[in-house]
């Protein structure tokens, strides 16, 4: 990458080792899969201006370079340019695309990449069905067989060694454990596959617990206590983004291991049943967790800044560094390379939007100012700390410290 490139995508300038290589290159397109018009990996939005000084965008891509850069919550993958009307075909192939370019610009020293959990219709309509899941982990790991850039982390030495690599470390996620159905052993066969991070439920309740979504809340059933105590001894990450506030409550209680919240935001700053509330936040807090804070559209806006935007989500972020502290709090932002409002419409009835988003009025976005996509989330999101004199202790606590801190107890090897 050119000095010139860096400076247009506003991504530091340190090197990596990718040459270039495109998901799925070591096949022929159209002939051993079907082939869509993908969206742009770059420049589909406008870059966000951050007003920074020729000194603090420096700065930036220093404390970039210097720091291990983690994204909690991602989706990587490019999507179609006309997803209403591609995007279910497209997934039925098994094949999205990981933007390997994208990554590469990005600045990321490890993504946690959620695949397509309740979007997996290889076979369903609906989604989260086992054969699916395992489906989508089959090929994103033949993909990644194919390629040097990136790496599966299954140890925090994975990711620190990515960084002195100039690769990028790859957690394979779910959102939900809902695949496993009652069947706690499946959660030794996603180990298998290289899953380290793991939700309980997502907006519908699962055989571990309730979702978001519904309208009695009844927390974790026996079976997630089992599931939870499995996770622990196996070393898989826990996850409450999208599991209702008892359900994130007796999670705290039942694990032996802090609990991401990976994707989400302060209810008091928008109250919505998607973000969280003081007694969870705390709770997290409390236990050693972290909170990454989320990004995807219409999710967590503010009512000083209604419009999507990176100010809204810095909103949260502030608002939870004085709930949490600083110790407790990252960057999930849930972004992904394509049309990520239409995707929602695509899939609104899968993931249960409509009742996790009702809340205060709001301006519609078409793209999220400053964070559409994990190309260039933290340089924007670095940036802002930057400029408002947050110090480079603190920054490289936000932007990967802290996760790596709760890996470091979590995980194994």
């Amino acid at each position: 990458m050119s000095a010139q490139d860096a400076h247009e995508f506003n991504v530091p300038f340190r090197p990596t080792v990718y040459d270039g290589y495109r998901s799925f290159s070591y096949l022929k397109a159209g002939v051993d899969y079907e082939e869509f018009e993908l969206d742009k990996e770059f420049g589909r939005a406008p870059l966000y201006d951050l007003g920074l000084t020729e000194e603090q965008a420096d700065r930036t891509r220093k404390l970039i370079d210097d720091s291990i850069i983690i994204s909690l919550h991602d989706h990587p993958a490019i999507f179609p340019k006309d997803v209403i009307k591609d995007v279910r075909a497209y997934i039925r192939t098994g094949r999205e695309h990981t933007s390997y370019a994208g990554l590469a610009r990005s600045g990321m020293t490890a993504v946690f990449d959620n695949m397509m959990d309740g979007t997996a219709c290889v076979t369903s309509k609906f989604g989260w069905k086992w054969d699916d899941i395992i489906y989508d982990l089959g090929m994103r790991l033949s993909d990644a067989a194919h390629q040097k850039y990136a790496r599966i982390a299954y140890t925090t030495a994975d990711i620190r060694e990515a960084k002195e690599k100039g690769q990028i470390a790859i957690v394979l996620s779910l959102e939900a454990a809902t695949p496993i159905e009652n069947e706690v052993d499946r959660i030794d066969v996603l180990h298998g596959f290289g899953v380290r991070q793991m939700g309980i439920a997502y907006s519908e309740s699962n055989t571990l617990g309730t979702g978001l979504k519904e309208p009695n809340d009844g927390g974790l059933t026996l079976f997630g206590r089992r599931a939870v105590e499995r996770m622990n001894a196996l070393g898989i990450a826990i996850d409450v983004s999208h599991s209702s506030d008892l359900t994130c409550l007796d999670t705290f209680e039942a694990s032996s291991k802090p609990v991401f919240i990976t994707h989400a935001g302060a209810r008091s700053v928008w109250n919505t049943a998607r973000m969280k509330p003081d007694s969870v936040l705390k709770a997290c807090a409390e236990t050693g967790g972290v909170i990454g804070i989320e990004a995807a559209p219409h999710t967590s806006l503010s009512h000083d800044h209604p419009q999507h935007s990176l100010e809204s989500i810095m909103d949260h972020f502030l608002y939870c560094v004085d709930v949490m502290g600083i110790d407790h709090v990252a960057f999930g932002p849930d972004t992904l390379y394509g049309d990520h409002v239409a995707l929602h419409k695509a899939f609104a009835g899968n993931l249960g939007l409509a009742q996790a988003h009702q809340g205060p009025a709001f301006t519609p976005v078409e793209y999220v100012a400053g964070l559409d996509n994990p190309t260039e989330n933290f340089y924007n999101i670095v940036g802002w700390l930057v400029k408002r004199g947050f110090s480079d202790a603190d920054i490289a606590k936000v932007s990967g410290g802290n996760i790596m801190r709760v890996l470091d107890q979590v995980w194994f090897g």
